[in-house]
């Protein structure tokens, strides 16, 4: 069997994962086995198309649970203790400036899993968030991303 690849995480992020396993197993699975009962009342399954759609959100929830459960049983978990400022890493914030525009940004640095652009928490797969990694307060580093290149000056990381 391969080995499974371990997944960097922070502790609010492995807390999220929890929870929306927590979710999966202890309420929608329930939701969905209520469904397929009442599916089963309809008559002949073999034209069943309530059993059908709930048969197949059945097996869509069972293969997230055993992501997540996969995700979890494998994670990296990076306490907020061990997190340094003294580099861009895994759990810090790190304040940019991009040197074309002027603009100033702010990136929280996560895991893969972890990954929300909306609320500006990038991956460390990303261009942006892998660019970052390692750098510190006063470097400036050229990025390759879809767009094109861009150039960012680190002005400050914390936690």
């Amino acid at each position: 069997m391969a080995e499974e690849k371990r997944t960097v995480i922070t502790e609010e992020g492995l807390k999220k994962l929890q929870e929306q396993l927590d979710y999966l197993v202890g309420t929608r699975r329930n939701e969905i086995a209520h469904q397929i009962e009442v599916a089963r009342g309809f008559g002949d399954l073999s034209e069943n198309a309530e059993y059908d759609a709930a048969k197949s959100e059945q097996a869509k929830v069972e293969a997230e649970i055993a992501h997540l459960t996969a995700v979890i049983r494998n994670a990296l978990v990076v306490s907020s203790s061990d997190i340094s400022t003294d580099k861009v890493s895994i759990g810090t914030i790190v304040e940019v400036e991009n040197t074309a525009t002027g603009m100033k940004q702010e990136f929280a640095i996560v895991g893969e899993n972890e990954a929300d652009p909306y609320q500006k928490k990038i991956s460390t797969e990303s261009p942006i968030g892998n660019g970052l990694l390692g750098t510190t307060v006063g470097e400036v580093v050229t990025i390759e991303i879809p767009k094109g290149v861009i150039e960012y000056k680190v002005l400050n990381i914390r936690r």
